[in-house]
């Protein structure tokens, strides 16, 4: 990859606003940690409004955009895909969001592309995540916006029950289960919530502000330290 495309890959992976690491940005684009330095140094040289630094990861703050890109066949596939797994899988205004995507991505096709979204035959049961649990999801990801505390009835396997203060940091699916990955108050270290077991779900009227080493980066670096290379990344071991 010449380094101008690899140049605007980077800022590509940055326009959603979130995050992200130069270590997956280097596994993306197959080039070392080092190269993500220097290509995110120059990048923010020329004026790309990107915050961060090496080893806690890398954000590209809102105002900045580039002019609009025509999707390829593959990546036409792979947004219906995706689409269609969220309003199976996901809450129900993720669902909603994610129907309302297709729609725009439609409008802006070409005549020879548009009837791909039709054409394309990936499919995903209709219900799967029960309603509760939708709206368990809709709530987790907007607290996770405004970062502000919930307060959870949470029930162990064995169906106990306790009640804590969680900060949510972030929402993970594993194919049949959705857990909040966030730093518990009451155990004071992250903990991972099924979501299934979320007996009660509410705000606690509160907000938080990020803390150093209770953050989502920290997090990540806590289960780098936990494993070893090459290993799964389980997000947490489940709350206790």
């Amino acid at each position: 990859m010449r380094r101008a495309d690899r140049l605007f890959q980077i800022v590509q992976h940055l326009r959603g606003g979130r995050l992200v690491t130069a270590r997956i940005l280097g596994e993306w684009l197959e080039v070392s940690e080092r190269t993500i330095y220097r290509d995110i140094a120059d990048l923010q040289s020329t004026g790309v409004p990107i915050d961060g630094e090496a080893g806690v990861g890398y954000i590209m703050r809102s105002g900045y955009d580039l002019p609009p890109l025509m999707f390829t066949r593959d990546e036409i596939v792979a947004l219906v895909a995706g689409a269609r797994m969220v309003r199976a899988f996901g809450g129900a205004a993720m669902a909603r969001s994610a129907e309302e995507a297709l729609v725009k991505i439609g409008a802006v096709l070409p005549d020879s592309e548009r009837d791909r979204i039709s054409r394309t035959e990936i499919h995903a049961p209709l219900y799967v995540v029960s309603q509760s649990d939708r709206e368990s999801i809709d709530a987790i990801e907007r607290a996770i916006e405004a970062r502000a505390v919930l307060t959870l009835d949470y029930r162990d396997e064995a169906g106990r029950g306790t009640m804590r203060d969680v900060r949510p940091l972030g929402l993970w699916f594993w194919g049949k289960v959705w857990t909040l990955v966030g730093w518990c108050e009451m155990r004071e270290g992250f903990r991972a919530f099924r979501i299934d077991r979320i007996a009660e779900l509410k705000p606690a009227g509160r907000s938080f502000k990020p803390e150093r080493g209770k953050q989502l980066a920290d997090f990540y670096r806590s289960m780098e330290s936990r494993e070893p290379p090459g290993a799964d990344h389980w997000p947490a071991r489940e709350a206790l």
